[in-house]
């Protein structure tokens, strides 16, 4: 099944800004960004710790709504779904 991931600010700099990617049945949130970002140390290491955990401040949505670090890990994506993957969100 095909799902988009779009990366935004430094993320979409590091790993480009958006992909449709093929990913099996059973894929969560959480293993596909982990999947993606592996592909380029430095865009991997401003997303995940050295624990391979999402870093504190990484945002997260699917189809538009925020996911919890904890709910990426256990969601499974299915054929279509958008994710978008944010550094902190700051202004003036």
């Amino acid at each position: 099944m095909n799902v988009t991931i779009r990366f935004f600010a430094v993320f979409g700099e590091l790993l480009g800004k958006s992909m449709t990617i093929k990913i099996g049945e059973g894929t969560s949130v959480f293993r596909a960004i982990n999947t993606i970002a592996k592909k380029n140390e430095k865009g991997y290491a401003a997303i995940f710790d050295e624990s391979e955990q999402l870093r504190e401040f990484v945002i997260i949505m699917r189809n538009g709504r925020r996911l919890s670090h904890t709910d990426a890990m256990s969601t499974l994506l299915t054929e279509g779904d958008e994710i978008a993957v944010f550094p902190p969100v700051a202004g003036g």
